[in-house]
Protein backbone atom coordinates (compact mmCIF):
# COMPACT_ATOMS: atom_id res chain seq x y z
CA UNK A 1 0.00 0.00 0.00
CA UNK A 2 1.94 3.22 -1.03
CA UNK A 3 2.17 6.13 1.29
CA UNK A 4 -0.49 8.72 1.42
CA UNK A 5 -0.39 11.59 -0.61
CA UNK A 6 1.62 14.81 0.89
CA UNK A 7 3.45 18.18 -0.02
CA UNK A 8 6.82 17.77 1.41
CA UNK A 9 9.16 20.33 2.87
CA UNK A 10 12.07 21.43 0.20
CA UNK A 11 14.78 24.28 0.30
CA UNK A 12 16.81 25.90 -2.57
CA UNK A 13 19.58 28.04 -1.99
CA UNK A 14 18.91 31.99 -2.02
CA UNK A 15 21.75 33.20 -3.60
CA UNK A 16 20.25 37.39 -3.31
CA UNK A 17 17.45 38.53 -1.27
CA UNK A 18 16.62 42.09 -1.81
CA UNK A 19 13.59 43.94 -0.31
CA UNK A 20 11.31 45.38 -3.36
CA UNK A 21 7.97 46.75 -1.01
CA UNK A 22 7.92 47.24 2.38
CA UNK A 23 4.44 47.44 3.17
CA UNK A 24 1.70 47.64 6.43
CA UNK A 25 0.82 44.26 6.50
CA UNK A 26 2.96 41.98 3.89
CA UNK A 27 6.18 43.03 2.22
CA UNK A 28 7.65 41.70 -1.41
CA UNK A 29 11.23 40.29 -1.60
CA UNK A 30 13.10 39.37 -4.89
CA UNK A 31 14.93 36.33 -4.85
CA UNK A 32 17.65 34.79 -6.46
CA UNK A 33 17.04 31.08 -6.13
CA UNK A 34 19.11 28.29 -7.65
CA UNK A 35 16.87 25.72 -8.93
CA UNK A 36 19.15 23.35 -10.14
CA UNK A 37 22.82 23.55 -10.47
CA UNK A 38 23.74 26.58 -12.01
CA UNK A 39 20.64 27.41 -12.65
CA UNK A 40 19.32 30.22 -10.88
CA UNK A 41 15.77 32.15 -11.73
CA UNK A 42 14.55 35.63 -10.13
CA UNK A 43 11.46 34.96 -7.60
CA UNK A 44 9.50 37.74 -6.36
CA UNK A 45 7.75 36.93 -3.48
CA UNK A 46 5.21 38.32 -0.99
CA UNK A 47 5.76 37.83 2.35
CA UNK A 48 2.65 37.31 4.02
CA UNK A 49 1.28 36.98 7.34
CA UNK A 50 -0.86 34.17 6.62
CA UNK A 51 -4.89 34.36 7.90
CA UNK A 52 -7.19 32.22 8.92
CA UNK A 53 -11.34 31.57 7.77
CA UNK A 54 -14.10 30.17 10.01
CA UNK A 55 -17.26 28.24 8.60
CA UNK A 56 -20.07 28.01 10.87
CA UNK A 57 -22.29 25.67 10.31
CA UNK A 58 -26.17 26.43 12.74
CA UNK A 59 -28.03 23.35 13.57
CA UNK A 60 -29.90 23.49 10.33
CA UNK A 61 -26.36 23.16 8.55
CA UNK A 62 -26.61 26.55 7.21
CA UNK A 63 -23.65 28.31 6.81
CA UNK A 64 -22.88 32.08 7.70
CA UNK A 65 -21.55 34.13 4.43
CA UNK A 66 -20.33 37.99 4.84
CA UNK A 67 -20.74 40.49 2.01
CA UNK A 68 -17.64 42.08 1.79
CA UNK A 69 -15.78 44.63 -0.75
CA UNK A 70 -12.74 43.53 -2.39
CA UNK A 71 -10.51 46.31 -3.94
CA UNK A 72 -8.06 43.91 -6.18
CA UNK A 73 -10.56 41.72 -7.43
CA UNK A 74 -13.59 44.74 -7.87
CA UNK A 75 -16.05 42.49 -6.68
CA UNK A 76 -18.51 42.75 -3.14
CA UNK A 77 -17.91 39.17 -2.15
CA UNK A 78 -19.73 36.61 -0.07
CA UNK A 79 -17.00 35.11 2.32
CA UNK A 80 -16.92 33.39 5.67
CA UNK A 81 -15.97 35.27 9.08
CA UNK A 82 -12.31 35.49 8.07
CA UNK A 83 -9.01 37.62 9.32
CA UNK A 84 -5.00 38.34 9.32
CA UNK A 85 -2.46 36.47 11.77
CA UNK A 86 -1.19 39.72 12.45
CA UNK A 87 -1.78 39.60 16.16
CA UNK A 88 1.65 38.69 17.68
CA UNK A 89 2.17 35.36 19.69
CA UNK A 90 -1.43 34.76 19.08
CA UNK A 91 -2.26 31.31 17.98
CA UNK A 92 -4.62 30.56 15.19
CA UNK A 93 -7.38 29.19 16.93
CA UNK A 94 -7.26 32.05 19.23
CA UNK A 95 -7.37 34.26 16.06
CA UNK A 96 -10.70 32.18 14.56
CA UNK A 97 -12.40 32.56 17.50
CA UNK A 98 -11.73 36.26 17.83
CA UNK A 99 -12.33 37.20 14.21
CA UNK A 100 -16.02 35.36 14.82
CA UNK A 101 -16.79 37.26 17.34
CA UNK A 102 -15.55 40.30 15.91
CA UNK A 103 -17.10 39.55 12.56
CA UNK A 104 -20.32 37.75 12.94
CA UNK A 105 -20.92 38.75 17.12
CA UNK A 106 -21.17 34.80 17.46
CA UNK A 107 -18.93 32.37 19.51
CA UNK A 108 -18.77 28.43 19.36
CA UNK A 109 -18.49 25.91 22.02
CA UNK A 110 -17.14 23.35 19.12
CA UNK A 111 -14.13 23.67 17.17
CA UNK A 112 -12.88 21.34 14.66
CA UNK A 113 -10.03 21.83 11.97
CA UNK A 114 -11.56 21.63 8.51
CA UNK A 115 -8.78 22.51 5.65
CA UNK A 116 -5.42 24.10 5.39
CA UNK A 117 -4.27 25.55 2.04
CA UNK A 118 -1.89 28.13 0.23
CA UNK A 119 -3.64 30.72 -1.55
CA UNK A 120 -0.93 31.88 -4.14
CA UNK A 121 2.01 28.99 -3.61
CA UNK A 122 3.44 30.75 -6.67
CA UNK A 123 3.74 34.07 -5.46
CA UNK A 124 3.13 34.54 -1.89
CA UNK A 125 3.91 32.79 1.55
CA UNK A 126 0.10 32.88 2.29
CA UNK A 127 -1.02 29.87 3.91
CA UNK A 128 -4.58 30.14 4.88
CA UNK A 129 -6.40 27.57 7.75
CA UNK A 130 -9.86 27.19 7.57
CA UNK A 131 -11.82 25.78 11.01
CA UNK A 132 -15.20 24.69 11.47
CA UNK A 133 -17.75 25.90 14.14
CA UNK A 134 -20.51 24.22 15.63
CA UNK A 135 -22.36 25.14 18.43
CA UNK A 136 -22.54 28.44 17.68
CA UNK A 137 -24.13 31.06 20.76
CA UNK A 138 -24.95 34.51 19.83
CA UNK A 139 -22.69 37.19 21.57
CA UNK A 140 -25.27 39.96 23.36
CA UNK A 141 -25.70 43.61 22.26
CA UNK A 142 -23.99 44.81 25.36
CA UNK A 143 -20.37 42.63 24.76
CA UNK A 144 -20.14 42.94 21.10
CA UNK A 145 -17.18 44.38 19.41
CA UNK A 146 -17.36 47.79 17.54
CA UNK A 147 -16.96 47.01 14.04
CA UNK A 148 -15.61 50.06 12.16
CA UNK A 149 -14.37 51.05 8.71
CA UNK A 150 -15.11 48.32 5.51
CA UNK A 151 -16.40 45.81 8.39
CA UNK A 152 -19.02 47.68 9.69
CA UNK A 153 -22.04 47.43 7.12
CA UNK A 154 -21.59 43.78 5.98
CA UNK A 155 -24.43 42.07 5.01
CA UNK A 156 -24.60 38.91 6.54
CA UNK A 157 -26.81 35.30 5.23
CA UNK A 158 -27.14 32.29 6.31
CA UNK A 159 -27.65 29.99 3.69
CA UNK A 160 -28.04 26.04 3.19
CA UNK A 161 -24.79 24.27 2.71
CA UNK A 162 -26.20 22.82 -0.40
CA UNK A 163 -26.66 26.17 -1.92
CA UNK A 164 -23.29 27.11 -0.95
CA UNK A 165 -22.42 24.16 -2.75
CA UNK A 166 -24.29 25.23 -5.70
CA UNK A 167 -23.15 28.71 -6.15
CA UNK A 168 -19.79 28.12 -5.91
CA UNK A 169 -20.08 25.38 -8.56
CA UNK A 170 -22.07 27.52 -10.86
CA UNK A 171 -19.45 30.44 -10.85
CA UNK A 172 -21.42 32.86 -8.61
CA UNK A 173 -18.62 32.66 -5.35
CA UNK A 174 -15.28 32.92 -5.93
CA UNK A 175 -13.72 33.84 -2.75
CA UNK A 176 -11.22 31.64 -1.93
CA UNK A 177 -12.21 30.79 1.35
CA UNK A 178 -15.71 30.51 0.50
CA UNK A 179 -14.70 28.16 -2.33
CA UNK A 180 -11.97 26.01 -0.01
CA UNK A 181 -14.44 25.87 2.90
CA UNK A 182 -17.81 25.32 1.62
CA UNK A 183 -16.80 22.36 -0.70
CA UNK A 184 -14.49 20.66 2.57
CA UNK A 185 -17.26 21.35 4.83
CA UNK A 186 -19.78 19.33 2.54
CA UNK A 187 -17.14 16.87 2.25
CA UNK A 188 -16.77 16.40 5.21
CA UNK A 189 -20.06 15.98 6.57
CA UNK A 190 -20.62 13.75 3.36
CA UNK A 191 -18.04 11.36 5.21
CA UNK A 192 -19.62 11.63 8.82
CA UNK A 193 -17.21 14.17 9.95
CA UNK A 194 -14.57 11.94 9.96
CA UNK A 195 -12.10 14.07 7.95
CA UNK A 196 -11.78 16.60 10.97
CA UNK A 197 -8.96 17.36 12.77
CA UNK A 198 -8.27 18.71 15.78
CA UNK A 199 -8.54 22.70 15.90
CA UNK A 200 -5.04 22.84 17.67
CA UNK A 201 -3.37 20.28 14.88
CA UNK A 202 -0.19 21.84 14.33
CA UNK A 203 0.82 23.70 11.58
CA UNK A 204 4.02 23.67 9.98
CA UNK A 205 3.03 25.25 6.38
CA UNK A 206 2.25 28.70 8.20
CA UNK A 207 4.35 31.47 7.06
CA UNK A 208 7.92 31.25 6.29
CA UNK A 209 9.22 34.51 7.20
CA UNK A 210 11.31 35.16 4.02
CA UNK A 211 12.46 38.88 5.46
CA UNK A 212 13.54 37.47 8.52
CA UNK A 213 17.05 37.54 8.12
CA UNK A 214 17.04 40.80 5.65
CA UNK A 215 15.28 43.34 7.72
CA UNK A 216 13.11 42.85 10.79
CA UNK A 217 9.95 44.53 10.91
CA UNK A 218 10.26 46.62 13.90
Amino acid sequence: MSAPLADEPARRTVRERRLVHRGPIWDVVADDVELDPGVVVTREVIDHPGAVAVVALDPDDRVLLQRQYRHPAGLEMWEPPAGLLDVVGEDALTAAQRELYEEADLRATRWDLLVDYSTTPGGSTEALRVFLARDLVEVPAAERFEREHEEAGMPARWLPLEEAVDAVLTGGLHNPNTVVGVLAAAQARARGWSTLRPAETPWPHRRRHVMADVDPRA
